[in-house]
């Protein structure tokens, strides 16, 4: 029988109106983003269905919401009797993957990812830090030439891989000058093109250390279970074997590269076979089609989508 990974978007999946239709036909659905609004002090519902905009793209908004969203629809999906053998989640979908896989309870995971988007907003003045993805160019180069303009930065600062997410995009992060001069030596490199992200920060580099910081500190009154299926990590792009290493893994993984094709080439050597994508978009499904074009990928966004899924899996 094939085995079957869930994926998890992260930020930057997020709309206004996201999860309009599962709301209004599963109460599975429903009831996760009631549980969102008890435990925090913002409606999850409201901020998914009206917005406004800009609060949701505000990263403490946005991670909770992008996670009670593909929550609900994975709990649809286990009442349908679908359950997956991995799971994986790209940056903030790493959480969603942990409650998937029952290491985390959900309000307990909604409530950290919350405070996580805070401080991840807190580490670095506004305006300081930014990203780019890198289309075109090797991984090695990449590599290099950060390595290279930070060492030759007069400033503390840094310029990083922040995320591997398939062959030919890999997006850089840290210093904004630092993040420019970067891409202009690897457009000289080679690169094809260099595209300046709308983002808050430079997620995924040291200059969240403090973050991860609060984040260690924080971890120390959770109660982590065993994963109850295959369950991979962005640090490493690998399946984790104890339990007991996920807190250390994810303070390195708010302030460290994201190994996201790493992670789908590790899941396809462990006899992954399908692949869906759970939240809204499809950033992952793209990812993984310039991995291996021949993959089984789905995403499931939408009452529409959930459908085709689940009546592809009936035929």
């Amino acid at each position: 029988m094939k085995k079957t990974a869930f994926l998890f978007p992260g930020q930057g999946s997020q709309r206004v109106g996201m999860g309009r239709d599962l709301m209004e036909t599963f109460p599975a659905f429903r009831q996760t983003m009631e549980e969102a609004d008890a435990t925090l002090d913002f409606s999850v519902q409201k901020l998914c269905l009206e917005g406004p905009e800009e609060q949701l793209n505000q990263t403490q908004f946005t991670q909770p919401c992008l996670l009670a969203v593909s929550t609900g629809i994975c709990r649809i999906l286990e009442q349908e009797g679908v359950r997956p053998d991995a799971v994986a989640g790209l940056s903030l979908g790493e959480y969603t993957a942990l409650v998937a896989a029952g290491v985390l309870d959900f309000p307990r995971a909604v409530a950290l990812v919350r405070r996580r988007g805070q401080w991840m907003e807190e580490a670095v003045p506004g305006g300081r830090g930014s990203m780019a993805a890198v289309l075109g160019a090797q991984r090695e180069t990449v590599i290099r030439i950060c390595r290279d303009v930070t060492a030759d930065s007069t400033a503390p600062d840094v310029v990083e891989p922040a995320n591997f997410n398939c062959p030919g995009q890999i997006v850089i992060s840290g210093e904004r000058s630092l993040v420019e001069i970067a891409g202009d030596k690897l457009k000289e490199a080679g690169a094809k093109k260099i595209i300046p992200l709308v983002v808050s920060g430079p997620f995924h580099s040291s200059m969240l250390r403090t973050a991860g910081e609060k984040l260690e500190e924080e971890f120390k009154s959770v109660c982590w279970r065993a994963p109850a299926m295959d369950y991979y990590t962005n640090v490493t792009g690998c399946k984790v074997e104890d339990e007991k290493a996920i807190p250390g893994l994810l303070v390195r993984q708010v302030q460290s590269s994201v190994y996201w094709e790493d992670t789908i080439r590790h899941m396809l050597e462990d006899g992954v076979e399908e692949f869906v994508e759970v939240g809204p978009g499809k950033t992952l499904t793209g990812f993984i089609r310039k991995i291996d074009r021949g993959l089984r990928v789905w995403n499931i966004e939408d009452t529409a989508t959930l459908r085709q899924y689940l009546e592809q899996r009936q035929a």
